[in-house]
């Protein structure tokens, strides 16, 4: 069975940094594409990048484009997000997804059939 668990949220002054990371657990990574999304408070969830299998397609949203930086390592079955210049408006809940097994990256949350439980990321001063 497909388990995803995000960590490395956190409270962070608007420019910092955040690395959050998304163990796979009960599959091999490298099978999956993986994707990162955001919901705040009130607002949907909003699908923030996306890496392929053998990370030859990456994909980010016009808001954190040249800030964000996802990459993984699918000999530890782990994918990051490294988070940089940190806006208050980054501020949500981060979830790592993953879609079917051999599936491609995709901007549409209903194209992922596994989710993480989140980790919460708030920017403040």
């Amino acid at each position: 069975q497909l388990q995803l668990v995000e960590s490395g949220g956190g409270l962070v002054q608007p420019g910092g940094s955040l690395r959050l990371s998304c163990a796979a657990s009960g599959f091999a990574l490298d099978n999956y594409a993986i994707g990162w999304f955001r919901q705040a408070p009130g607002k949907e969830r909003e699908w923030v990048s996306c890496i392929s299998r053998t990370s030859t397609i990456i994909q980010y949203a016009d808001s954190v484009k040249g800030r964000f930086t996802i990459s993984r390592d699918n000999a530890r079955d782990m994918v990051y997000l490294q988070m940089n210049s940190l806006k208050p408006e980054d501020t949500a809940v981060y979830y790592c997804a993953a879609p079917k097994e051999y599936y491609y990256c995709a901007e549409y949350s209903s194209h992922f059939t596994s989710w993480g439980q989140g980790t919460q990321v708030t920017v403040s001063s």
